[in-house]
């Protein structure tokens, strides 16, 4: 029995079968996120139009990380003569009006959140604020549908973790392909 838990073959079925079990567990922890979580929404900076459609996939630029991008910039001054922005993952408190279009209030300095504020993370990678994504990708031959986006809709959990559920016009709009008919 010793030996046959040894065996290459026992081993590597066991390691494929943790493998698949954690990578599910993960999906399952990711729709859990998307279906549950506080929506909120992120204006998206202004870019040149001509290179904003890449491909099947739209390069995103929030305009809250430049907010959050000079915020930390500011901080960064007071320490440190060269004024970057030190790589790394923080906060930031972010506002809410009623249609949940979401605003820089303040970096997160462990102060208590008022009923319309939410905390969202960040992260600092090359001098630049990111959220949670970079870009946006939609099936081949749609980029016509997203070209007016001017919002991105998250779904953030109590750790303020952003997951991008889509993209909506200036008035909150959803922007997705029409469905076609099918043909009988």
């Amino acid at each position: 029995m010793s030996n046959l838990l040894r065996s290459p073959r026992v081993i590597a079925l066991a390691a494929l079968a943790l493998i698949l079990v954690l990578v599910n567990l993960s999906i399952f922890k990711k729709e859990q996120h998307l279906s549950h979580g506080a929506i909120v929404f992120v204006e998206i900076a202004p870019v040149d139009p001509r290179s904003l459609m890449q491909g099947d996939y739209m390069a995103l630029r929030f305009k809250m990380g430049d907010d959050v991008r000079q915020a930390l910039h500011k901080n960064a001054a007071e320490t440190d003569s060269q004024h970057l922005v030190p790589s790394g993952d923080g906060y930031f408190v972010a506002k809410m009006n009623a249609k949940r279009v979401a605003t820089f209030k303040a970096i997160y300095t462990n102060q208590p959140l008022a009923k319309n504020e939410v905390l969202l993370q960040y992260r600092v990678r090359d001098n630049r604020v990111k959220f949670a994504t970079n870009a946006f990708f939609f099936q081949e031959g749609h980029a016509h549908i997203y070209e007016s986006a001017r919002y991105g809709q998250f779904r953030v959990n109590s750790k303020g973790e952003l997951l991008l559920a889509g993209m909506f016009d200036a008035d909150l709009n959803k922007l997705k392909p029409i469905a076609k008919a099918q043909s009988k």
